[in-house]
């Protein structure tokens, strides 16, 4: 299997641009850092991060024709600890004030690939009424309100940092949706022998799709498109 390039706002989401396009899990890869990406001042000479993925136990030939050096980059992120997790949610609480949310925080270890999976060690788990707000179309309000307190708690602690956020449980849910979904539209493509496209999804939703379909032998899945329009296909396996 090639290696894959992928860039992201921060190093940790272009990781998972590259898993989902893998449909490997964060064990499975090394990584090399290209780019650590920066932000810029008010959007202005920002730079995306970018990062090369592939499967363990291959290399990959640099320009002058020597391989490159693994750069395992989970190996650069301590540890959270105690005083780190409590930083994290006085910063998710923060905002939820800020943004008028009448909520509460509750700590908890990720449970399934739909919480992070490896990549991340601590979930924040919203909770509250009426809290679609904080989700958004497809997650993406919550996607960047996790990229948010990551960002500030990192610079901070001046420190990578990849805390999970999650509300009353929605990634969970979302997860088995996909799963059920990944599941159906594989037995479609086994039963009419051509290939099925899902609707676009973000990278850590094809991620799920493709770990849910990854031990089934009669079919393959793939990304295709870009960015925002990026989507899994399922066709069978030849």
């Amino acid at each position: 299997m090639e290696s894959v390039d992928a860039s992201g706002k921060t190093v940790e989401e272009a990781i998972e641009k590259a898993l989902a396009e893998l449909g490997l899990e964060r064990t499975q890869v090394e990584v090399e850092v290209v780019r650590e990406g920066r932000s810029g001042i008010l959007g202005i000479g920002g730079e995306e991060a970018r990062v090369t993925v592939r499967p363990k136990g291959e290399t990959a030939a640099g320009a002058d024709g020597v391989a490159s050096v693994e750069a395992v980059y989970r190996d650069e992120r301590r540890e959270p600890e105690e005083g780190d997790v409590d930083l994290a949610v006085e910063v998710l609480e923060k905002l939820l004030s800020l943004m008028k949310v009448d909520a509460s925080v509750r700590v908890r270890e990720p449970e399934t690939p739909g919480d992070g999976g490896s990549i991340v060690k601590v979930v924040l788990d919203i909770s509250g009424d009426e809290l679609g707000i904080l989700i958004g179309r497809r997650g993406d309000t919550l996607a960047s309100l996790q990229y948010l307190v990551n960002l500030i708690v990192g610079r901070k602690l001046k420190a990578k940092s990849s805390f999970g956020v999650d509300v009353a449980g929605y990634r969970r849910r979302r997860e088995e949706l996909l799963k059920s979904l990944a599941l159906h539209m594989a037995e479609r493509v086994r039963t009419t022998k051509q290939l099925m496209t899902l609707e676009p999804m973000p990278p850590n939703e094809r991620r799920i799709v493709h770990l849910a379909l990854a031990q089934d032998a009669t079919v393959i899945t793939e990304s295709i498109g870009e960015g925002e329009n990026r989507k899994v296909v399922i066709r069978p396996a030849r």
